[in-house]
């Protein structure tokens, strides 16, 4: 009987470690995702949930702000540009949390200025609206605020 409760004992300790192994196993590659499955090289930053898309972005204010032919030109190496440095930003390691988000709000900020010099008065209120309503919706997010989301659909930055 002795024997029996010692193997049994053995046995779920056993299973026990071979699961904590697995789980600490789990948890290494979830922190350190393939090299192609980086949040850098899939286009996904810190704290987004899905990639950050210049054709997309590009499309999207196109519809909404309608754009021209001109603009989305202009606009585009700015958007490029801005995925880019965010890119190698996120890749960078050698920043503390703070310094790599401080300069995120730098990049963003620039963009933000290139972006309106490229459009006119009536493009720069209704962009100043989305960036407004998106500010608003990540504050939410955050539990920021108690009210509702707003109901449009999802802006990209």
């Amino acid at each position: 009987m002795r024997n029996k409760l010692f193997a049994i004992a053995l046995g779920g300790m056993l299973a026990l470690s071979a699961n904590a192994a697995l789980n600490a196993q789990d948890q290494t590659q979830a922190q350190n995702p393939p090299q192609d499955q980086t949040p850098a090289a899939t286009g996904q930053q810190h704290g987004h949930r899905r990639p950050m898309d210049p054709d997309r972005q590009l499309a999207h204010l196109t519809k909404t702000l309608n754009l021209s032919a001109d603009q989305q030109t202009q606009i585009k190496p700015i958007l490029l540009d801005r995925q880019q440095k965010m890119q190698v930003l996120w890749q960078d390691q050698s920043l503390s949390r703070q310094d790599r988000r401080s300069k995120a709000i730098a990049i963003q900020q620039d963009t933000k200025t290139k972006l309106e010099a490229a459009l006119n008065d009536q493009q720069k209120q209704q962009f100043d609206q989305m960036q407004a309503k998106m500010q608003a919706r990540r504050q939410h997010r955050m539990g920021g605020d108690n009210q509702a989301p707003p109901s449009s659909a999802p802006q990209p930055e």
